[in-house]
């Protein structure tokens, strides 16, 4: 690991002096953040439920651009995330005749080369958010998608109640859990392995600290790889940190959950 990586690791983002050193280095940040910030103060009065504010959030941010809206600052930086995580699992052996789960599918930023690459049908992909999924839509159209016929739901928790047992090869959540606080986090994991088919995987990335465990407005957590690992366990999973993972240019790290043996 690099020394500069590590030292990203042990930042407190919530920090007063953290937050005083960035703004003296980054001044053009400072006037988007104090509006974010506002955004926050209101919405947290708004909707005391995470659920219902990180979808105020969501339509707050597709209002503006649906791409940026799920974390590209750049319709050649979605692609190439979508990308990035579509060459993961089919590294990782992802086939056309897996059935897969996408938890947060977006606006298909990945979703699309998954959609392509599965069989028909094959692909269900769920959000909070009825506006990312209205773009989720057009997405489909653009790509001339609709013949593969993807499962696109709209969903107001991760219980996971309204899919079948042992269905899923794989689930994904991207950029996900960086965006919920830990009783969102453990609902999924406690429900996760009555849907995942045997010999399947659930990988979803995080952003990781090192320090001390911290959120930023709400729509950003971090965690230390250990409590996200426990909390797998402690619902009968068996976990482990994707140091592979690490070598991509993205700035999360992945962690995979799967049945125990």
């Amino acid at each position: 690991m690099s020394s500069r990586k590590a030292t990203a690791l042990l930042k407190n983002r919530s920090n007063l002096s953290h937050k005083v050193r960035y703004a003296v280095t980054h001044p053009a940040r400072i006037a988007p953040y104090l509006k974010r910030t506002a955004r926050d103060g209101w919405l947290r009065i708004k909707h005391p439920d995470h659920v219902d504010y990180y979808r105020a959030v969501m339509a707050s941010d597709t209002a503006r651009s649906p791409e940026a809206a799920v974390g590209s600052k750049s319709h050649d930086r979605w692609l190439a995330l979508g990308k990035m995580q579509f060459d993961y699992l089919k590294e990782h052996g992802l086939a056309p005749r897996h059935r897969m789960l996408d938890i947060g599918c977006g606006n298909l930023r990945a979703g699309r080369l998954f959609i392509d690459y599965l069989d028909a049908g094959h692909y269900y992909g769920i959000d909070i958010s009825p506006d990312i999924l209205i773009s989720a839509k057009r997405t489909l159209t653009t790509y001339g998608l609709q013949e593969k016929l993807p499962h696109l739901t709209i969903t107001q928790n991760l219980t996971l109640d309204f899919l079948p047992d042992a269905h899923f090869d794989v689930v994904h959540a991207h950029s996900v859990f960086s965006h919920s606080p830990l009783e969102v986090i453990e609902e999924c994991l406690a429900h996760v392995g009555r849907i995942l088919a045997p010999g399947g995987f659930f990988d979803f990335t995080f952003d990781r600290t090192e320090g001390a465990e911290h959120q930023v407005l709400r729509e950003d957590f971090y965690y230390r790889t250990g409590t996200l690992v426990a909390l797998a366990e402690k619902h009968g999973l068996r976990a482990r940190f994707m140091e592979d993972w690490e070598k991509r240019p993205h700035g999360q790290s992945k962690i995979r959950v799967c049945l125990p043996e």
